[in-house]
Protein backbone atom coordinates (compact mmCIF):
# COMPACT_ATOMS: atom_id res chain seq x y z
CA UNK A 1 0.00 0.00 0.00
CA UNK A 2 1.63 3.33 -0.99
CA UNK A 3 0.94 6.12 1.34
CA UNK A 4 1.09 9.66 0.20
CA UNK A 5 2.87 12.33 1.57
CA UNK A 6 0.27 14.93 2.03
CA UNK A 7 -1.81 11.99 3.87
CA UNK A 8 0.85 11.81 6.72
CA UNK A 9 0.98 15.84 7.00
CA UNK A 10 -2.51 16.38 7.10
CA UNK A 11 -2.95 15.15 10.67
CA UNK A 12 -0.23 17.27 12.16
CA UNK A 13 -0.87 20.67 10.51
CA UNK A 14 -4.67 20.12 11.80
CA UNK A 15 -3.41 19.36 15.15
CA UNK A 16 -1.04 22.88 14.65
CA UNK A 17 -3.73 24.53 13.26
CA UNK A 18 -6.57 23.97 16.24
CA UNK A 19 -3.10 25.05 18.67
CA UNK A 20 -2.69 28.36 17.05
CA UNK A 21 -5.77 29.22 17.22
CA UNK A 22 -6.70 28.27 21.06
CA UNK A 23 -3.54 30.08 21.59
CA UNK A 24 -4.94 33.23 19.91
CA UNK A 25 -8.28 32.77 22.04
CA UNK A 26 -6.58 32.82 25.12
CA UNK A 27 -4.63 35.48 24.21
CA UNK A 28 -7.74 37.39 23.41
CA UNK A 29 -9.19 36.33 26.19
CA UNK A 30 -6.11 37.35 28.39
CA UNK A 31 -6.18 40.70 26.68
CA UNK A 32 -10.29 40.86 27.20
CA UNK A 33 -9.37 39.98 30.97
CA UNK A 34 -6.90 43.11 31.63
CA UNK A 35 -8.82 45.84 30.19
CA UNK A 36 -12.03 44.57 32.13
CA UNK A 37 -9.53 44.94 35.40
CA UNK A 38 -7.96 48.49 34.27
CA UNK A 39 -11.58 49.93 34.45
CA UNK A 40 -10.49 49.35 38.65
CA UNK A 41 -7.70 50.71 38.44
CA UNK A 42 -8.85 54.53 38.41
CA UNK A 43 -9.54 53.77 42.33
CA UNK A 44 -8.38 50.78 43.06
CA UNK A 45 -4.72 50.92 41.29
CA UNK A 46 -2.64 48.95 38.69
CA UNK A 47 -3.53 45.16 39.29
CA UNK A 48 -5.90 45.90 41.89
CA UNK A 49 -2.87 47.17 44.19
CA UNK A 50 -4.22 50.94 45.77
CA UNK A 51 -1.72 53.68 46.65
CA UNK A 52 -0.22 53.74 49.84
CA UNK A 53 -2.53 55.54 51.89
CA UNK A 54 -6.07 56.10 49.83
CA UNK A 55 -9.14 55.63 51.69
CA UNK A 56 -9.88 53.27 48.45
CA UNK A 57 -9.21 49.41 49.81
CA UNK A 58 -6.77 47.06 47.76
CA UNK A 59 -8.38 44.43 46.33
CA UNK A 60 -5.45 42.37 44.97
CA UNK A 61 -5.55 39.05 46.59
CA UNK A 62 -8.92 39.10 48.57
CA UNK A 63 -10.77 35.79 48.45
CA UNK A 64 -12.50 35.60 44.88
CA UNK A 65 -16.26 34.45 46.85
CA UNK A 66 -15.53 37.52 48.87
CA UNK A 67 -15.04 40.34 45.93
CA UNK A 68 -18.11 38.29 44.05
CA UNK A 69 -20.26 38.84 47.25
CA UNK A 70 -19.55 42.63 47.57
CA UNK A 71 -19.93 43.21 44.06
CA UNK A 72 -23.00 41.67 44.10
CA UNK A 73 -24.36 43.95 47.26
CA UNK A 74 -23.17 46.62 45.52
CA UNK A 75 -24.98 46.23 42.34
CA UNK A 76 -28.19 45.19 44.58
CA UNK A 77 -27.52 48.36 46.60
CA UNK A 78 -27.42 46.13 50.00
CA UNK A 79 -23.52 47.19 50.83
CA UNK A 80 -23.17 51.39 50.91
CA UNK A 81 -20.55 52.72 48.40
CA UNK A 82 -19.86 56.56 46.97
CA UNK A 83 -19.86 55.07 43.73
CA UNK A 84 -19.40 51.54 43.42
CA UNK A 85 -23.14 50.86 43.91
CA UNK A 86 -23.58 52.61 40.50
CA UNK A 87 -19.94 50.82 38.47
CA UNK A 88 -20.94 47.59 39.73
CA UNK A 89 -24.83 47.75 37.62
CA UNK A 90 -22.42 48.21 34.02
CA UNK A 91 -20.96 44.63 34.95
CA UNK A 92 -22.59 41.34 34.26
CA UNK A 93 -22.31 38.40 36.80
CA UNK A 94 -19.84 36.74 34.58
CA UNK A 95 -18.01 39.56 34.23
CA UNK A 96 -17.91 39.98 38.04
CA UNK A 97 -16.58 36.21 38.67
CA UNK A 98 -13.55 37.14 35.44
CA UNK A 99 -12.66 40.25 37.57
CA UNK A 100 -13.02 38.73 41.16
CA UNK A 101 -11.08 35.07 39.47
CA UNK A 102 -8.48 37.97 38.05
CA UNK A 103 -8.15 40.28 41.30
CA UNK A 104 -8.08 37.47 43.72
CA UNK A 105 -4.85 35.70 42.11
CA UNK A 106 -2.93 39.24 42.03
CA UNK A 107 -0.43 39.49 44.71
CA UNK A 108 -1.12 41.98 47.60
Amino acid sequence: MKIKPLSLLAAPLFCLANMAFAQADAGKEALYVKSLAATCANCHGTNGRAVVGSSVVSIAGLDRAYIVAQMKAFKAGTRPATIMHQLSKGYSDAQIETLATYFASQKK
